[in-house]
């Protein structure tokens, strides 16, 4: 969505750009933007606005859930990090994520941000994608939770929890970079950091 922002923001200089590859690549995107159902071109400009109340009960008054890749990403990401959390602190573990898919440090797909580094054993960014251990989700129940959260979430419930937040970890462990990023909220059992400067590799 950023990035189509950006095309149509260089638009407005149209006549500075007049006959660059620039130009003619704003007016295929206007126009495949005018070619787009009213309903459909409004929602790639605007994010739906969903009130959430953090509650097992105001969350079970939702559908169930079910989504493309992203959205299972998503839920198998909450059933495994955040399952015995309260609906608020699976509601910041969503956050997290998604803010680092707006982040250009990370991937920008969901599923990205969740899967990078896996492959070599406890060098992802997910814990539960490299610990060696098949993912098996062995609670219906609680996976139907979290399928709403991610649902919720990716359909554009609001990201106030963690104030940007781009990192978390349990209160049982203290890692590196904790010393290093400002925390910004602590929810549950977990700890939420936002970064704001690299992270040397050494």
């Amino acid at each position: 969505m950023l990035r189509i922002a950006m095309i149509l923001s260089l638009a407005l200089a149209g006549s500075v750009m007049a006959d660059t590859p620039v130009k003619k690549l704003v007016d295929q995107e206007q126009s495949a933007l005018k070619a787009l159902p009213d309903g459909k071109r409004e929602a790639l400009f605007s994010r739906p606005e969903t009130n959430v109340t953090y509650t097992r009960e105001w969350l079970a008054q939702n559908a169930v859930a079910k989504g493309d890749e992203q959205w299972r990403c998503l839920a198998e990401a909450l059933y495994f990090e955040a399952r015995g959390e309260s609906v608020k602190g699976q509601f910041a573990v969503a956050e997290v994520i998604l803010n680092r898919v707006d982040n250009p440090r990370y991937p920008d797909t969901v599923c990205g941000v969740i899967h990078q580094g896996t492959g070599r054993k406890y060098q992802c960014q997910f814990t539960y994608t490299c610990d060696g251990h098949k993912e098996v989700i062995a609670e219906p129940k609680a996976f139907k939770q979290v399928g709403r959260v991610a649902h919720l979430m990716l359909n554009g419930a609001e990201r106030s929890l963690t104030k940007g937040a781009t990192h978390y970890h349990t209160r049982a462990v203290r890692p590196k970079w904790s010393k290093t990023y400002p925390r910004t909220a602590t929810i549950g059992v977990h700890h939420f950091y936002r970064q704001t400067t690299r992270v040397s590799s050494n």
